[in-house]
C-alpha cells in the first residue's frame, strides 16, 4: 500500500513538472492558429483589393478611402482600427533606351476614420516596402509629381512602357499569447509582430 501511495505522489511531482510545458505548447498551437487565421485574411484582402482596384475602374484619387475602408470592414474578428494598415500603390513601366525601369505614379494609404486626431495617431502605421512616401495629406502621398517620378523596385525590368499594375500591401500587427514565454523559454519561432502581405495585379 505504501508503494502505490508513493506512486501516486511520484505521478503528481511529474505531471506538476510537466504541466508548465504542455501549457505553453498549447498555447503556442493556438498562437500559430491565430496567427494562420490572420494572415489569411490580410492575405485575402490584399488580393481583393488589388483585383478590386485593377479591374473596377475606380478613380483612386477620389475614392481610395472608400475601397480601404470596405476592405478593412471585411476584416473581423481582426482589430484592423487599431492593429492593420493597407496601401495601394501605382506603378509604371518606363521604357528609355531599350531598358525597362517601374516608377511610382501614385501611392494612397488607409487613413481611417482618426483623421481628426492627425494620422492615426497612437495606432499602428508602418511603412509601404514599394515607395516610402516623405508627405501625406488625407490618406494620398503628396511627394509624387508627374515630372518626378520615384523608381520602386517593384517588377523592375518586366513591364512594358506604359504598362500599369497596382500593388496593395496589408499590415497587421500580430499580438502573440506567448510572445515573452516560448521564445525566451524554448526559443520556438515568433509569429509576427508585423504580418505582412503584397499582391500584384
Amino acid at each position: 500500500m505504501f508503494y502505490h501511495v508513493r506512486q501516486r505522489g511520484v505521478a503528481a511531482v511529474e505531471f506538476a513538472l510537466l504541466l508548465p510545458i504542455l501549457l505553453i505548447l498549447v498555447f503556442g498551437m493556438v498562437d500559430a492558429g491565430r496567427a494562420l487565421q490572420a494572415n489569411t485574411i490580410m492575405v485575402n484582402i490584399g488580393r481583393e483589393g488589388a483585383n478590386l482596384v485593377a479591374r473596377g475602374n475606380v478613380d483612386l484619387a477620389s475614392s481610395s478611402q472608400d475601397v480601404m475602408y470596405a476592405l478593412m470592414a471585411s476584416a473581423p474578428p481582426l482589430n484592423v482600427k487599431q492593429q492593420g494598415m493597407i496601401y495601394i500603390t501605382r506603378v509604371m513601366g518606363v521604357v528609355s533606351n531599350g531598358v525597362s525601369r517601374s516608377v511610382v505614379l501614385d501611392q494612397y494609404r488607409w487613413d481611417d476614420a482618426a483623421r481628426n486626431l492627425g494620422y492615426r495617431a497612437s495606432k499602428y502605421g508602418p511603412g509601404s516596402k514599394v515607395y516610402s512616401c516623405g508627405a501625406w495629406a488625407n490618406g494620398a502621398c503628396t511627394s509624387i509629381s508627374s515630372a518626378s517620378r520615384p523608381a520602386t523596385s517593384i517588377m523592375n525590368g518586366q513591364l512594358d512602357n506604359g504598362e500599369i499594375v497596382f500593388v496593395v500591401e496589408t499590415w497587421y500587427r500580430y499580438d502573440m499569447l506567448t510572445a515573452g514565454t516560448a521564445t525566451s523559454f524554448f526559443g520556438l519561432p515568433v509569429f509576427g509582430p508585423d504580418l505582412y502581405s503584397m499582391t500584384i495585379f
